[in-house]
C-alpha cells in the first residue's frame, strides 16, 4: 500500500477531467499543477482541483523551470505527466532531441515532450483523436514514439473507446502511455461492452476491445446505454430549466453521479426557433428522417436523435445545437441540456464548471471523460504500488 502522494501535472488541462479521473480512482493522486490557455476552462479545473497551481498561458510561451519554481515554493514535485496537446501542430512534429527548458518552438506536442522531457516524471498519459493513429499513414504516430524513447521513455499506445469502460458514449480517443524505461505499461481492461461499429484499423492489437478480448460478452457489463445516463433527470421543454430533482435515481450510473448532491444545476434546453422545433419533431435516427423543404444541408448525423438504448454517439461542443450533430433527447423535442451532455460524459453531478452556458457546453465536448480517466488511473497507480517507487510528499 502507498502512503504518499502521487502528484500530477495536468498539462492543455481544459476542465481538468482526465486528472480528475486519476483523482477518483484513488485520493493518493493529486493535482498539484495544471496548465491551459482558456480561462474559464482553467478556472473550471481549478474549482475541481483547489489543492493545484493553475496556470492560464499558452504553453507556448512557458519555461518549464518557472513552473518547478512555482511548484518548488509550495513543496511539490511531479511524478506524472498527463494532458491531451490539441492536434493541430501534428503536421510538423520532428523528432525530439533537445534539452534547452527554452525551445523556441511552436509545436504543442513538442511542448508536451519538453515538459515530460524537464521533469522526467515517472509516467505520462497522452491522450488525443483517434485519427492520430492513421495520420500520414502513422508515421506521425511512430515519430511521436520516437521522441519519447529518446528522452528515456517505454511508449505504447492503444485505441480505447470509452463505452468500454462505464461512459454512456461511444467516444474513440488514443492513448498513449510511457514510462521510465523498465517500468510496466499497463493499458486498462474492458469493463463494459456494446455492439456496433468501432474504427477500422489494420493492427487490432492496438485496439483494446470487448470483442478482441473474449469470445463472449459474459465477463462484461453491457454498456451503460443513453436512458440509463439521463432518464432520472426531469422532463423541460425547448427554453426550460429545472432546478430540482423530480424523482430518485434509477440504477447504479444515475445514483453514482448524483451521489449526495441535492441541487440540479446546468437542466437548462436551448431555446430553439419555430423552424428548428418543427425539424425536431420530425427528427429519426439520421437527417435522412427529415423532410426536404425543412432543411438545406448537413451531415448525416445532423438534425437526428439519440437512441435511448444504446450509447451517445461522441459528444461535440456543439451538443445543445442539432444541426451540426447527433444531439436531440430520445424522447423530448430539443437537444441535449448541459446537464445531459455532463452525464453523457461521465461528469458527477457536483462537478463545479465555471463560465457562461456556451463555454460550459464547450468545455464538456472537449473534455476527456472522467470514467476514461478513471480507468486508466488504475494501471498507473499499479506501476507505483508494484514497484515501490518512492514518490512525492
Amino acid at each position: 500500500m502507498l502512503n504518499k502522494k502521487i502528484n500530477i501535472m495536468d498539462l492543455f488541462c481544459g476542465t481538468g477531467g482526465l486528472s480528475y479521473g486519476f483523482t477518483k480512482y484513488s485520493k493518493q493522486f493529486e493535482t498539484v499543477c495544471a496548465i491551459d490557455i482558456l480561462e474559464s476552462s482553467l478556472k473550471t479545473a481549478q474549482l475541481n482541483h483547489p489543492e493545484a497551481i493553475v496556470i492560464n498561458q499558452d504553453i507556448r510561451t512557458l519555461k518549464p523551470s518557472d513552473v518547478e519554481s512555482l511548484l518548488k515554493e509550495n513543496n511539490k514535485s511531479v511524478d506524472v505527466i498527463v494532458g491531451g496537446p490539441p492536434c493541430q501542430g501534428f503536421s510538423s512534429i520532428r523528432p525530439f532531441r533537445n534539452d534547452n527548458d527554452d525551445d523556441p518552438r511552436n509545436n504543442l506536442f513538442e511542448q508536451y515532450a519538453l515538459f515530460v522531457n524537464y521533469f522526467k516524471p515517472y509516467a505520462f498519459v497522452l491522450e488525443n483523436v483517434v485519427g492520430l493513429a492513421t495520420h500520414k499513414n502513422s508515421e506521425t504516430i511512430k515519430t511521436i514514439e520516437k521522441c519519447f524513447e529518446e528522452i528515456g521513455y517505454d511508449v505504447n499506445w492503444k485505441i480505447v473507446n470509452a463505452a468500454n469502460f462505464g461512459v454512456p458514449q461511444k467516444r474513440e480517443r488514443v492513448i498513449m502511455i510511457g514510462v521510465k524505461k523498465g517500468l510496466p505499461i499497463l493499458f486498462p481492461e474492458p469493463t463494459h461492452y456494446f455492439e456496433g461499429k468501432t474504427i477500422g484499423y489494420n493492427d487490432k492489437s492496438k485496439v483494446i476491445s470487448a470483442v478482441n478480448n473474449l469470445f463472449s460478452f459474459d465477463a462484461y457489463e453491457p454498456a451503460i446505454t443513453v436512458a440509463e445516463a439521463i432518464s432520472d433527470l426531469p422532463p423541460i421543454e425547448s427554453g426550460q430549466t429545472a432546478s430540482s430533482y423530480t424523482m430518485p435515481p434509477q440504477n447504479n450510473y444515475q445514483q453514482e453521479r448524483r451521489g449526495d448532491n441535492d441541487t440540479l444545476e446546468l437542466h437548462s434546453s436551448t431555446n430553439h426557433s419555430p423552424k428548428m422545433l418543427e425539424i425536431i419533431k420530425h427528427s429519426g435516427s439520421s437527417i435522412s428522417c427529415i423532410p426536404k423543404h425543412l432543411i438545406s444541408s448537413g451531415f448525416s448525423t445532423s438534425y437526428s436523435r439519440l437512441e435511448a438504448n444504446k450509447p451517445a454517439n461522441t459528444l461535440t461542443v456543439n451538443f445543445v445545437h442539432p444541426a451540426s450533430n447527433k444531439c436531440i433527447h430520445p424522447f423530448q423535442n430539443r437537444a441535449l441540456t448541459p446537464r445531459e451532455g455532463a452525464r453523457i460524459q461521465g461528469f458527477d453531478d457536483n462537478f463545479k464548471f465555471y463560465g457562461s452556458r456556451t463555454q460550459i457546453v464547450k468545455q464538456i465536448g472537449n473534455a476527456v471523460p472522467p470514467l476514461l480517466g478513471k480507468a486508466i488511473a488504475k494501471g498507473v497507480y499499479e506501476i507505483f504500488k508494484e514497484t515501490s517507487l518512492t514518490t512525492s510528499k
